[in-house]
């Protein structure tokens, strides 16, 4: 099956919603998991991987500290670091930021692009040694990107040597798909006895 973008980002901000993230993170999520699959790669799979490690829920999965290498209490959310990338894209000027035992790594290449962007100027993002570049719109990334990477660095330079080709639609694996649509299923309110009668069909109502 196929989805439109806008429908992938829609699920993909219900599910990080589901599984614990705030609104404002899950927005991030969604537009994350819309421009992974817009460069061809699996955003769905990769945000599914994500939400099953569970780690919306702790401040131990965010950065302790900003100086140094950035690490936390248990494995780091590249959604929350990432968006810390994003937000304090001028530190790249200074020089690299360095994390360790980052879940998903692959999720982090949206934010190293907005990094980009704002700088005018390309980015990096090496994950125990595969390196992938982005000048913000344009993507190579190599083969074999890691599930969770021991040591992640994002610095500014290089250039996409060959981008990945961009596609207006998603294509997730039923599996993916069936995950995301379960966390999103969460944000549903339950249904009462009072939204049911107010809802299709003729409840207590006969018009026969």
């Amino acid at each position: 099956m196929s989805y439109s973008l806008n429908e992938m980002e829609a699920t993909a901000k219900r599910a990080a919603r589901g599984a614990g993230y705030s609104w404002g993170l899950a927005e991030e999520a969604g537009k994350a998991t819309r421009w992974l699959c817009a460069h061809g790669l699996e955003g769905g799979a990769a945000l599914a991987r994500l939400l099953e490690h569970g780690l919306a829920n702790s401040a131990d999965h965010a950065p302790q500290t900003l100086g140094g290498d950035w690490s936390g209490g248990g494995m780091l959310c590249p959604l929350t670091a990432g968006a810390l990338v994003s937000d304090l894209a001028g530190w790249l000027q200074t020089g690299p930021i360095h994390m360790r035992d980052v879940a998903v790594p692959i999720a982090l290449l949206p934010f190293a692009a907005s990094a980009a962007r704002r700088l005018r100027s390309c980015a990096c993002v090496e994950c125990d040694g595969l390196v992938a570049v982005t000048d913000g719109s344009d993507l190579s990334v190599p083969d074999g990107f890691p599930e969770t990477a021991q040591y992640v660095t994002v610095r500014l330079g290089g250039s996409p040597a060959s981008g990945c080709t961009r596609k207006t639609r998603a294509r997730p694996d039923p599996a993916s798909w069936a995950v995301l649509n379960r966390f999103a299923h969460r944000t549903y309110a339950p249904a009462t006895e009072e939204s049911r009668l107010l809802g299709a069909g003729a409840g207590l109502s006969d018009n026969d």
